[in-house]
């Protein structure tokens, strides 16, 4: 069985989250290639495809197309073109993540359905802005860009911090009631065509500064020698800990993916306040699986191989 991976065209000195996917494109196409399959690597241009895969002849492709010119919003016009070719493809289809990609209207698609989501602004009316602090995000690009900590702002400053980071990173930019409490970060494979939750992580601020707020910011993320990221931390064991909490982010993580139609694994990112209440922060797709992502952590936890997690998901996506 020969298997395209398909990555995003990373141009030299792209930023780390954006190089993250050419280091999990080499290593997926090492775990198949260790499982027996023939494999080749491409990076994405859509005016080209269909001539890559008249080319290479695939069977299958695997998809880690994380954004086209750096826009991780138009990452669903690769699977797109795929279904249209009629070429099979690993994880989400281009409808959820034209869904996903668009934050303020994942979180209305989540409140519609009854499942909790802090509460959120946008411009240019800022309806709903209410004293206290909020977070200022991108609608629709995902990695944390754009998080630092001057993010958390109270009210009076979010329109100012808004204009701020448009001017900086461009696109849309929006507030969410800021929940300052414990963080979680959940894996769901799909197997046999249903979600199956992976050991729940939580990222632990770890001796944080009291003067910083509590966020999981583009330095903790992406620059492991940053401050932020020597002091966060990803610790496993709620089920055992609290097995009350632990269940009930396990049923909004399969509300969640039933919700988004989600496919091949998806991470849900919770925040629980001082009320104990878990508030869904965002879906996402086709998480990382650059071999020290948070999904391939969980997936060592649940006691799969690197391999074996990526076999899986091709095995989801041929059925």
């Amino acid at each position: 069985m020969k298997i395209l991976v398909l990555h995003s065209d990373v141009p030299p000195g792209a930023p780390p989250d954006e190089m993250d996917t050419l280091i999990a494109a080499d290593a997926v196409a090492s775990a198949l290639t260790s499982r027996g399959y023939e494999t080749v690597q491409a990076p994405f241009f859509a005016v080209r495809l269909r001539a890559l895969l008249e080319t290479e002849k695939p069977d299958l492709v695997f998809n880690l197309v994380e954004g086209i010119n750096g826009k991780g919003h138009l990452a669903h016009i690769a699977p797109r073109l795929l279904e249209q070719i009629g070429m099979a493809y690993t994880g989400m289809r281009p409808d959820g993540l034209i869904l996903t990609s668009d934050k303020p209207r994942s979180k209305q698609l989540l409140r519609d359905a009854g499942l909790p989501t802090p509460d959120w602004c946008e411009p240019p009316h800022w309806h709903g802005l209410e004293p206290g602090r909020w977070i200022v995000k991108c609608a629709e690009e995902d990695a944390s860009l754009g998080l630092d900590d001057d993010a958390v702002v109270e009210a009076p400053e979010v329109s100012a911090r808004a204009d701020l980071c448009a001017e900086r990173f461009g696109g849309r930019w929006f507030a969410e009631r800021f929940v300052d409490g414990r963080e979680f970060n959940i894996t769901i494979l799909e197997r046999d065509g249903k979600p199956h939750i992976l050991p729940l992580a939580e990222m632990v601020f770890e001796s944080w500064p009291v003067e910083r707020p509590r966020i999981v910011g583009y330095d903790a993320k992406w620059d492991e020698a940053s401050p932020a990221g020597q002091l966060m931390l990803r610790r496993f064991g709620l089920e055992e800990e609290d097995p009350a909490l632990a269940g009930h982010l396990t049923l909004l993580c399969e509300d969640a993916w039933h919700l988004f139609q989600c496919r091949g694994a998806a991470r849900i990112d919770f925040r629980v306040g001082a009320d104990g209440v878990p508030q869904i922060l965002e879906i996402n797709p086709n998480p990382g699986i650059a071999p020290d992502s948070g999904l391939v952590a969980a997936a060592h936890h649940a006691g799969l191989s690197y391999a074996d997690l990526v076999e899986g998901l091709v095995r989801e996506a041929m059925r």
